[in-house]
């Protein structure tokens, strides 16, 4: 009851006045600097300096945090090797409860260096850590005074304040340990993302001034969106309740939108919420009536990139095509801009974010609380997206999305996320918070602690408009564990391992990419010369050109058919690919697989390209790309380019080579039909999905052989 009533007191002071009133009067600060606490022996000078921090945020001393630390937390938690950590983390976690309470901390530069100073003490907790460089501290440097000359930040017992400059940075752990306990900031499932989003050009280490131009580029950002929502525009288009406007295109003459329908094109102003997508057509000084495209509706919408030009024509790779059961014909957005794709990009994957969470509302029926959790999830997710690409012009791709439903739904394991989130969000009722906080006897449970939701931010941010009066103690979850993983950053940490290898996988096959039809011709001309050489050597044995042979064969086939030996031919087959397959395992030594050798065809100039250039060949083209992959993957798996693969599907031909020997003939056909037309059976449906996904994530995983393309004798003689 008394933590309780000294945060109720808090919360007061903040709103009637600042945090740093806290500190205000000419003898506040000479009272602080006689009340400082001798610092805690196991944590380093730094630990100590956000510790004490911590403590004045709070309104209790550094004793008191780590007794009630000491009492509130299982024995495991304080074992010395991770003691000074945990406490750190404790304390952290304390202190973000109470400064996230506040509307504009983003805005608070101290805020910035605080959390900073946080991480970097995350990466050095102990007494045995090296302590800060004299180089590095400086009190007067970084006090944040106001008129009386208190300061709340960096006064404290040992006063030291982290000066930040070229040679502090932090890490991957600890941005992802104290960003995710800030919603605004960060999410568990996305948060190892944005910070190699923010740490691209710095060998993944954050620096301060990146750190703190994220978050100066996101509290622009949410301001904007503020602005939006509270605009006239907002009541314009009659939204929902609960509906939020997450951003706007097109306002600007400049750069409108055009909606293409058949051959018709209206420039325009397009707008995104939370559950659709608006486009106003610019009539005679205004605005016509908003077209509504339902993004919340199960109507099968399909959203893709696109190419549009006038009357019909597919010229410029700038469109955003959106198709539904609802709509007569598919509509297009197109985004021009002079130079590449960028704005739409970004409308793409924020529409492809609003209809994901959405499909996972549906798909585990989510009560009222929980849909507004998850689309505020979604929406501070898109917010974040875009701070990223307005403040470092950067647009993270496939594995590396910044959006949390896009993500999981590209990454391989990403269901298991998704169930792991959907447990998380069991969390969000008042019955579930108080065994929470009551349940002795789970020691993980005792180690959570509770932290402001999505919807609970973007309410105190006032991006949120509800009806109903929110009750703090409905949105609070617990985000983060003390010393321990969640089971929802267990499952991202899982996902995240097989995504390294399929995003390397990726890697080799946007490398085998070969453009042009009649070079994709060659390689798959190459790729199937034994293929084809044998059906050569058939179509010349069925043709009777050389008699002997031709008799010989047909002598050969029947004799084996009269002694029912046939079945063994496929078991032979599979049997000598998996001998080929574990030879060249073990006799290449895990050596890298040589490059693929072919001959390119002749170049054509651009005349002849633009010719053959058309709509059908494009098709086919694509067609014949996806082949070529397929095949050299295959090739990949033959020479044992990834040994586990290879043993696997060894083995795999192995069992089906037993399978064939063993079972007769009939009762084979009878097992494949019934394994192709039982599929679909509401007993085998989930099972079979889950297991063409599990197929199709594991075909990700493996690497393209590398193909390098050569010049024929003839160009070399051209030239």
């Amino acid at each position: 009851m008394a933590s309780g009533s000294g945060r109720g007191i808090l919360e007061s002071f903040m709103r009637d006045s600042s945090l740093k009133s806290l500190f205000s009067g000419g003898s506040g600060r000479r009272k602080v600097a006689e009340d400082d606490p001798a610092p805690i022996p196991q944590l380093s000078p730094i630990a100590n300096s956000v510790v004490s921090r911590c403590s004045r945020i709070l309104l209790l001393s550094t004793e008191k945090l780590q007794q009630c630390f000491e009492t509130e937390l299982p024995a495991e938690v304080k074992q010395p090797t991770v003691y000074a950590r945990r406490l750190l983390e404790y304390c952290c976690y304390k202190a973000l409860q109470v400064l996230t309470d506040r509307p504009e901390y983003l805005a608070d530069k101290d805020f910035h260096r605080l959390t900073y100073d946080m991480m970097l003490a995350w990466e050095a907790p102990g007494e045995g850590n090296k302590s800060l460089s004299k180089g590095t501290t400086s009190c007067n440097h970084l006090e944040v005074e106001d008129e009386d000359g208190a300061s709340l930040f960096y006064t404290n017992s040992t006063c030291i304040a982290v000066q930040v400059d070229d040679k502090k940075t932090v890490g991957l752990e600890a941005f992802a340990r104290i960003a995710s306990a800030c919603p605004a900031i960060a999410d568990l499932i996305t948060v190892h993302n944005l910070c190699d989003a923010l740490t691209i050009s710095s060998s993944g280490q954050l620096h301060f001034l990146i750190y703190d131009k994220y978050l100066k580029s996101l509290d622009k950002v949410l301001k904007s969106a503020k602005c939006i929502i509270w605009s006239p525009l907002a009541s314009s288009l009659h939204l929902s309740d609960g509906e939020m406007i997450l951003d706007v295109d097109g306002v600007m003459p400049t750069q409108s939108v055009l909606q293409h329908v058949g051959i018709s094109a209206w420039p325009g102003r397009l707008t995104i919420t939370t559950h659709a997508l608006y486009f106003e057509s610019l009539g005679v000084g205004s605005y016509d009536k908003a077209l509504r495209y339902d993004l919340a509706a199960d109507l099968k919408q399909v959203v893709k990139r696109e190419l549009t030009g006038p009357l019909g024509a597919r010229l410029f790779d700038k469109a955003v095509m959106y198709k539904s059961t609802s709509l007569a014909e598919p509509v297009y957005f197109e985004f021009p801009e002079f130079k590449g794709h960028s704005r739409r990009d970004y409308w793409l994957a924020i529409i492809q974010e609003v209809l994901q969470v959405h499909r996972f509302i549906r798909k585990f029926n989510l009560e009222e609380i929980q849909q507004g959790e998850v689309l505020s999830m979604a929406a501070l997710g898109i917010f974040r997206y875009r701070a990223v690409k307005e403040g470092f012009h950067i647009t993270p791709h496939h594995f590396k999305m910044t959006l949390a439903f896009n993500l999981a739904e590209k990454l391989p394991k990403g269901d298991i996320i998704l169930d792991a989130l959907y447990n998380h969000l069991e969390l969000l009722h008042t019955g579930c918070q108080s065994h929470f906080a009551s349940d002795s006897s789970s020691d993980k449970k005792l180690r959570a602690l509770p932290l402001p939701s999505s919807s609970y931010t973007l309410s105190k941010m006032g991006l949120l408009k509800r009806n109903y009066m929110i009750n703090e103690r409905d949105f609070l979850v617990a985000d983060v564990c003390i010393g321990a993983t969640s089971p929802l950053e267990m499952a991202v940490k899982e996902s995240f391992c097989y995504s390294e290898r399929a995003e390397a996988a990726c890697a080799t096959v946007d490398q085998v990419k070969v453009e042009g039809i009649d070079r994709n011709i060659a390689v798959m001309q190459e790729l199937l010369y034994p293929v084809v050489e044998s059906g050569k050597w058939l179509h010349f044995l069925a043709t009777w050109e050389d008699p002997f042979r031709s008799t010989f064969f047909l002598v050969l086939i029947l004799y084996l058919a009269y002694r029912d030996w046939v079945r063994y031919i496929l078991p032979c087959i599979f049997l000598s690919l998996a001998v080929l397959m574990l030879w060249h395992k073990y006799c290449s030594k895990r050596k890298p697989l040589g490059a693929f050798q072919i001959k390119s065809p002749p170049t054509k100039n651009a005349v002849e390209q633009l010719l053959t250039l058309q709509d059908a060949i494009a098709k086919v083209e694509i067609l014949m790309q996806a082949g070529n992959i397929i095949l050299l993957k295959l090739r990949s798996l033959l020479f044992a380019a990834i040994p586990k693969a290879t043993d696997k599907v060894a083995f795999a031909l192995i069992m089906v080579a037993a399978l064939i020997a063993i079972v007769s003939f009939k009762h084979l056909i009878i097992l494949v039909v019934l394994e192709a037309y039982s599929r679909e059976m509401p007993l085998r449906k989930k099972s079979s999905d889950k297991l063409m996904r599990r197929l199709k994530e594991w075909w990700a995983r493996i690497p393209a052989a590398p193909v390098q393309l050569i010049r024929s004798e003839d160009n070399k003689k051209r030239k």
